[in-house]
């Protein structure tokens, strides 16, 4: 993967490389691969830029170690959390920490798409609450299910649409274990279930239909659903994982729980409470607009591009050849 990727991105001639780093997205043994692969750009005094998509703020060693080798060869680090960065100075010496630069994750300016219950096939007369997604279990989607009846209970026009699929054989055994649990709830003829690929129209449709999506995440680093939520104003609930908190305290979109009583009154309110439901999505659609769409998120990348290249100040054209 890595080798690959280096022979295709060298032919374009590159003055500055951007890795998107996720474990394992660059081979085996957590992706290390991806260490040789800057290497080869910075033997060629071509610049990289790494944006690191997986930071926790508790990791063992052997990625702390891939994380280190990443940052000490990479010219700039790009992480979407000032949380991050804090993690990431805990562990690394204090000369690596100027190359380090919050930017948060983008999100498209977008228009909401009409009809999207009816596009779907949802019924048009209840209110949908959204779990969307790959199936994993630190997305804790098992709890929502749970709940689900005693949501009915307060708030009975409802259904709870559940849209996604594992990613290749990973966690079988826990999307088995989900689809049983929905089998077997008292509320499962009000629980929709979507499965497979989403593609961006279907995904976008999805989020359109929804009147509250929850994230109730056990542990997450950075979400980009919750930047999609944003951008179609979609009102959310959420965990108290430290990088849902800090978007959603900021872009004032949804509310934070803590425990499953809270997350049923959240939901329920959202759902009970048209006002409020508008005043989320309205927050959220300024937030992208104001602070994180992706016009704003370039020129803050080409900024920082621009610190580690040179730009001659003649017109250059590069032809490349196949």
């Amino acid at each position: 993967m890595a080798e690959k990727a280096f022979s295709t991105m060298i032919r374009f001639t590159p003055d500055v490389v951007h890795i998107q780093h996720e474990f394992g997205l660059y081979g085996k043994h957590l992706g290390v691969s991806v260490v040789p692969l800057i290497l080869q750009f910075k033997m060629l005094g071509i610049p990289v830029v790494s944006t690191l998509h997986t930071v926790y703020p508790h990791m063992d060693m052997q990625h702390r170690t891939i994380l280190e080798a990443i940052i000490s060869n990479s010219d700039r680090v790009i992480v979407h959390e000032p949380y991050q960065m804090e993690t990431l100075k805990g562990f690394l010496p204090e000369l690596l920490h100027s190359k380090l630069r919050v930017i948060p994750h983008g999100a498209r300016e977008v228009e909401i798409i009409p009809d999207a219950k009816a596009k779907l096939g949802l019924p048009e007369d209840k209110k949908v609450v959204l779990i969307i997604g790959y199936i994993r279990p630190s997305k804790n989607f098992e709890l929502i299910v749970d709940i689900f009846p005693d949501i009915l209970a307060k708030y009975p026009n409802a259904v709870l649409v559940m849209a996604g699929k594992t990613r290749g054989q990973e966690y079988i055994d826990y999307r088995n274990q989900l689809l049983d649990r929905i089998a077997n709830s008292p509320a499962r003829d009000n629980i929709i279930i979507i499965r497979g690929q989403l593609p961006q129209p279907v995904f976008d449709q999805i989020l359109c239909a929804a009147d509250v999506v929850v994230l109730p995440y056990k542990i997450v680093s950075q979400s980009g659903i919750l930047a999609h939520c944003l951008a179609f104003g979609r009102p959310l609930v959420a965990s108290s994982s430290r990088a849902l908190v800090e978007t959603l305290d900021w872009a004032k979109a949804g509310l934070v729980c803590n425990e499953r009583d809270e997350f049923i009154d959240s939901i329920v309110r959202i759902l009970s409470d048209d006002k409020l439901a508008q005043d989320l999505s309205n927050n959220g659609r300024h937030f992208v607009k104001t602070y994180i769409s992706w016009s704003i998120i370039a020129d803050k990348h080409l900024d920082l591009y621009r610190e580690i290249t040179y730009v001659p100040k003649v017109q250059v054209r590069i032809i490349t050849t196949e």
